[in-house]
């Protein structure tokens, strides 16, 4: 029984923390969601700029 009374335990901690968590706002998590999207189209576009520099500079090379 002594894993029940440890199940109950720790089901009864995590309830108790998550009582105490602070959520954020509708438009905070809007915000976060779109400040996320937008840094990974931004991260994207550089890794596509870099992409396209390097593939044009071995292509020069190789076909020199």
């Amino acid at each position: 029984m002594k894993i029940v009374e440890s199940i109950k335990t720790y089901l009864l901690g995590s309830y108790a923390e998550m009582r105490k968590v602070t959520w954020p706002t509708k438009q905070q998590t809007i915000n976060y969601s779109l400040l996320v999207v937008g840094l990974s189209v931004g991260t994207a576009l550089f890794f596509v700029v870099l992409d396209y520099i390097f593939s044009f500079g071995i292509e020069k090379i190789i076909t020199r």
